[in-house]
């Protein structure tokens, strides 16, 4: 007598499937579940791995920020191989032509410059009056067209970058990112150490109240030396600061910049990046 059961196998008798065969088949159910579908006659679709999107490549080209792109575009002002282009994320090739305003566009390599600015020079791209400008000072940089981060005015040396960046250069204009900066200030007397309270609760200027994060004097320097960190962006704002105190600023030198110093940096000189200083800019909230 067969005492098989007939109507199907046993608990015993099923195959018995091993844990990495059940990760890698639902792996695979996973796969097929996001494949791309193409209708019969339909063109396959294009991975071409040069291809970026429209507001990187304006903002690579020096243009201006990926945010302020996205309102180019929809502006309606940029054109792709002569055809307007409005929509966000649209993307392009390299053998495309890109317009602004009837103006063609060239991606450019990001250049990022460090000069330690000498004094009786003014950061402007050029000036009518034709006084001296930081641009004649970086003209030998690189073939690109580089722009000066803020700016330091015409009496104040040190620290001034230079780039085609414009995703970095405005990040580090913004008050959001708090780039930080520090100046070594000599003024015209003694500096009375009552006023470090002044500088640290902060000042009434005539744009609002500004402070410093730190204030002290100046390691191996006189009583008329003090070191200022500050991160505000405002405009000759630690000479106002001083001038609101009593006090008139013989030199104003700035030392450090977003994490960068005047190391082996003469007055007048320039130099590049590294690698891993324009990371650290990049990658860095606060600088």
């Amino acid at each position: 007598m067969n005492t098989n059961n007939r109507k199907g196998k046993t608990d015993a008798d099923k195959k018995t499937v091993s844990p990495s065969k059940e990760v890698k088949a639902r792996d695979k159910r996973k796969y097929i579940d996001f494949k791309i579908k193409v209708k019969k006659g339909d063109p396959l679709p294009s991975f071409n791995e040069d291809e970026i999107r429209l507001n990187k490549y304006l903002s690579n080209a020096g243009v201006c920020s990926r945010r302020e792109a996205d309102v180019l575009i929809q502006t309606g002002v940029i054109t792709v191989n002569g055809k307007t282009i409005t929509e966000l994320g649209y993307k392009i090739a390299p053998t495309d032509v890109v317009q602004c305003n009837g103006e063609t566009i060239n991606a450019e390599k990001k250049r990022y410059v460090l000069l330690n600015k000498p004094k009786g020079f003014i950061t402007t791209m050029d000036d009518p009056q034709g006084r001296k400008t930081v641009m004649s000072l970086v003209r030998t940089a690189c073939r690109e067209r580089i722009y000066p981060v803020g700016r330091l005015d015409r009496e104040t040396t040190g620290l001034l970058l230079f780039t085609n960046d414009g995703d970095m250069a405005k990040k580090l204009t913004h008050p959001r990112y708090q780039a930080r900066k520090i100046y070594h200030v000599e003024v015209d007397k003694p500096f009375n150490t009552g006023d470090f309270d002044k500088l640290l609760n902060g000042l009434d200027l005539e744009d609002g109240k500004s402070k410093a994060d730190k204030a002290s004097f100046v390691e191996g320097g006189n009583s008329r030396e003090v070191g200022v960190e500050i991160h505000s962006g405002k405009n000759r704002v630690v000479r106002r600061m001083f001038e609101a105190m009593g006090y008139t600023v013989i030199k104003l030198d700035r030392v450090v910049f977003a994490g960068l110093t005047k190391k082996d940096l003469p007055r007048g000189m320039f130099r590049h990046l590294s690698e891993e200083e324009v990371s650290y800019l990049k990658m860095t909230k606060n600088v």
